[in-house]
Order: C-alpha cells, then sequence, then structure tokens
C-alpha cells in the first residue's frame, strides 16, 4: 500500500528558502513540516485547520522540530477571508485531501485566489476518483475527479500547470494564479461532476 509522500512533492513544487506557504486543512502536518524545513529560517508556514486538536498536534510537532516558522490558524475556508491572511501575501496554498469533504468548494478556492501573489501557485492533492486497494479514504461517491478539480479551478481565475505523481491513491495538480479576478458564479454540487 503506497500513501503521499509530502517531501516528495513539496520538491517538485520548487519551494525555496524565504518563501510564505499556506496549508490549507492542515491536519497532523505533513505538508506544514516539510514546507517549513524548506522554507527555512526567512520564510514562513501557516497551518490551518478547522480542527483545534489537529492544530496543537501540529504545533507541538513544529517546537519539538525547533522550526520557529510556523504559525496555526484556526479557520473555516468555507466561510469567506476566514485565514485573515493578508491579500497577495502567500507565494504557495497546499490544499491536500479536504475538497472532497468540502461543501463550498468554491470558497476554498476563492480564498487561494485572494491571498495568493501574482504567479502564485497551488497544490491540490486529492484522493483518486476510483477507490484502489487501499481500504483507506473516502467513498467514491464523495471524491473529486481530477477534471472537476481542474474546471473549479479554472473558473476561479487559475490556470493548469501539470499534474504529479502522487501515488497509487492519490492525484496531485498544479495551478497558477492568473491575473484575472475569479468570476465564479456555480459551485460544483456533485465531486464527480
Amino acid at each position: 500500500m503506497t500513501f503521499i509522500n509530502p517531501e516528495k512533492l513539496i520538491e517538485q513544487v520548487d519551494i525555496r528558502p524565504g518563501m510564505k506557504v499556506a496549508d490549507f486543512g492542515c491536519g497532523s502536518g505533513f505538508y506544514t513540516i516539510a514546507s517549513a524545513k524548506r522554507v527555512g529560517g526567512k520564510g514562513e508556514v501557516y497551518a490551518i485547520d478547522i480542527q483545534k486538536e489537529m492544530l496543537r498536534h501540529v504545533a507541538s510537532r513544529a517546537e519539538t522540530e525547533h522550526l520557529l516558522n510556523v504559525e496555526i490558524i484556526w479557520a473555516d475556508l468555507e466561510i469567506p477571508n476566514t485565514t485573515h491572511l493578508k491579500e497577495e501575501s502567500i507565494d504557495l496554498v497546499i490544499i491536500s485531501n479536504i475538497l472532497f469533504q468540502a461543501e463550498n468548494k468554491k470558497n476554498v478556492v476563492v480564498e487561494a485566489w485572494r491571498i495568493l501573489k501574482p504567479e502564485g501557485r497551488v497544490l491540490v492533492v486529492e484522493w483518486k476518483p476510483t477507490e484502489g486497494t487501499s481500504i483507506a479514504g473516502p467513498p467514491s461517491k464523495h471524491r473529486i475527479s481530477p477534471e472537476a478539480c481542474k474546471e473549479l479551478f479554472l473558473g476561479a481565475g487559475f490556470k493548469f500547470e501539470k499534474e504529479l505523481d502522487a501515488g497509487k491513491e492519490h492525484y496531485a495538480l498544479v495551478f497558477a494564479k492568473s491575473h484575472s479576478k475569479p468570476q465564479m458564479t456555480n459551485q460544483i454540487q456533485s465531486p464527480n461532476n
């Protein structure tokens, strides 16, 4: 059974020292910790989640590993501007395994667009639309297909850059912020549309 290797994906999106990264739905902090090590002392990583217990866990891991560049933010990403991060202040947003469970995917994507610098990027990691050999992950009916994910981001003012190898169970897509402001009017109702 092969699961995601956050360090490998982080390497592929070219995170450099001094960058600012926002980890949407950081969970237990795999991407937060890997990003914090890469951006170094002059960079910053914002670990954002709605579950306070997860945020405490990430804060503890960062402290144990002496990563002083991690900031914890409690937020419901489905509510506009809930991160309170400045507009156009972030180089990379990581959105891993949260779109499949978000009722309002549009607001999550629009918040990423709002905080990203011009030409900033988003790394999206989601469960593949069909269940693999593992018993982990959500049922197929809750998963969002790569095509639906692309439609969601392109409709929000992003341009597709590339797909990355995220292993047998997941796919990973990279989008760049375009210059046009998002004009989203429709919310994708079904995760597989």
